[in-house]
């Protein structure tokens, strides 16, 4: 998708998960929809969920797509980039980047986004495959850091 749509596309699903999120406090609640949302307002998603750190693991939460890997090996893969990394991570092709995790061989692109709790700590990421090569650019990188925002409004 060109960059132009994709800007109008995120206007739109930014405002309303802006109404949507309002409906609950919960943190949980928050999460699930904007992944739901995601999912099936953007075509060229093919996996989007949550990794969260617990006990020092990355393990899989609230997600749309097919099954996910449970747990991710420690400090490898595009997920653990980011998460170390601090920031938003776009990979235009998967089998090019160094130790990438394949839990699913038809994911061909990917971005993940650091997922910050209030205090700006990161806890987790937000993982979006595509099956499409290149499928991300600076345009979804700008728009999923600012939706995740939602989550503590």
């Amino acid at each position: 998708m060109e960059d132009r749509k994709k800007e109008g596309r995120y206007g739109r699903i930014y405002k309303q998960l802006s109404e949507l999120v309002l409906k609950s406090n919960n943190t949980q609640a928050r999460m699930a929809t904007i992944i739901a949302v995601l999912h099936h307002k953007m075509d060229y998603f093919f996996w989007t969920g949550y990794y969260l750190i617990e006990d020092g693991e990355m393990t899989v939460n609230s997600y749309q797509g097919p099954v996910a890997c449970q747990i991710l090996e420690k400090n490898k893969g595009v997920c653990w980039a980011a998460f170390n990394r601090k920031e938003t991570v776009v990979v235009e092709d998967v089998h090019a980047f160094p130790d990438h995790i394949a839990c699913d061989a038809r994911s061909n692109s990917e971005i993940v986004v650091p997922l910050k709790n209030k205090a700006g700590g990161i806890f987790g990421v937000l993982d979006i495959d595509s099956s499409e090569k290149a499928a991300f650019t600076e345009v979804d990188a700008h728009w999923l850091e600012k939706i995740l925002e939602l989550i503590w409004s």
